[in-house]
């Protein structure tokens, strides 16, 4: 087993924990369409926060309970920081909590 899943499944619900704070979490989900979209961050159907709740947290969520192989990089932190920018103080959390989701999947502590 994989050492850091424990540690990403933590991380995982900090980030959800935080989108909750923020206000950002949705009860209703976008539409299938949006859903599908073949976009990076699905950046043509939904926002940030969006692509985070309904397809970044879940997929994270199944890998980790499946025991799936994970992926050995993530740049979700510099996304953030592009989309965040002009509200930076509001989203510091999200975007550190982010970037320690990005250094533990690269193995880097």
């Amino acid at each position: 087993m994989d050492a850091r899943i424990p540690v990403l499944a933590q991380q995982l619900l900090l980030i959800e924990r935080e989108l909750r704070v923020q206000g950002w979490w949705q009860i209703e989900p976008p539409s299938e369409q949006a859903l599908a979209s073949q976009e990076p961050f699905c950046v043509d159907s939904m926002a940030f926060d969006q692509w985070l709740q309904w397809i970044f947290l879940p997929r994270m969520k199944h890998m980790l309970e499946n025991g799936a192989a994970l992926p050995s990089v993530s740049g979700i932190q510099p996304m953030a920081e592009q989309v965040y920018g002009s509200r930076n103080e509001q989203a510091e959390v999200l975007m550190r909590l982010l970037g320690e989701f990005d250094r533990l999947i690269g193995g880097v502590r």
